[in-house]
């Protein structure tokens, strides 16, 4: 008699201990190229042998690229686990800590974008529209970190985890335009304003899925799934 409930009291597609785990996988995934990339060019900096490309625009100043590239690495591979929901739940101390690390990487890493983007001279081969861009991107996700601390504050949640999405997302571009100049570069072959739309893309397009991951995860979206208020109902009436 006992079997029946206990199996009823567990809906089908509850979680296990593996659901979850393939999201941060993939953000890692994502963000290896440009970690790799950051990790070589650190190591040239520090003396050692030159893997890439030398890039005479950092030899005045290296300060804002190794706060870029350590707040970036802190902040991909310590965020995917954000993306956690049984880590969030089960070690609530831990997220919060994480989280305030996180926004502070997060700022790191859009105020050195921003130093980066006004200060050095600007790549061969790019122009104004990729200018534009990293100041807008940037800009957007200093102020993303700073709404989603924000609504944790006040308590809202919703908004808070709304907010870092975005952030993140624009945190992860790197990931994406190694993908979308790739497939620029093959099509439309090289070119300034190729290659500029092609960076573009990379921030519109991990935007668009953080739209579409916090409207899938929005409650008022999952109180109106079918079956959600029969399965309570059922719930109710289990001994």
């Amino acid at each position: 008699m006992n079997a029946p409930a206990t199996t009823a009291a567990r809906p089908v597609g509850a979680p296990t201990r593996a659901a979850g785990w393939p999201v941060p996988v993939a953000l890692i995934a994502l963000s290896a190229i440009p970690l790799v990339a950051g990790t070589l060019r650190l190591v040239q900096l520090a003396g050692g042998p030159e893997v890439i490309a030398a890039d005479a625009r950092f030899a005045a100043s290296t300060a804002p690229l190794v706060v870029h590239i350590v707040g970036a690495a802190l902040y991909a591979l310590v965020g995917a686990f954000q993306f956690l929901p049984r880590l969030r739940r089960r070690h609530l101390a831990w997220h919060r800590r994480a989280g305030r690390a996180l926004a502070v990487a997060g700022l790191l890493v859009a105020g050195s974008a921003l130093w980066m983007t006004l200060l050095y001279a600007a790549k061969p081969g790019t122009g104004d529209l990729l200018y534009v861009s990293r100041l807008v991107f940037a800009s957007a996700m200093a102020a993303f970190l700073i709404l989603g601390f924000a609504a944790v504050r006040r308590r809202d949640i919703p908004a808070h985890r709304a907010w870092m999405i975005r952030a993140y997302s624009i945190g992860l571009a790197a990931g994406t335009q190694a993908f979308t100049e790739g497939i620029s570069l093959a099509v439309f072959g090289a070119g300034e304003v190729s290659g500029d739309l092609a960076k573009g893309a990379g921030w519109v397009i991990n935007l668009a899925v953080a739209e579409w991951v916090i409207r899938r995860r929005s409650p008022a979206r999952r109180s109106r799934r079918p079956g959600h208020h029969g399965h309570v109902a059922r719930a109710r009436v289990l001994p």
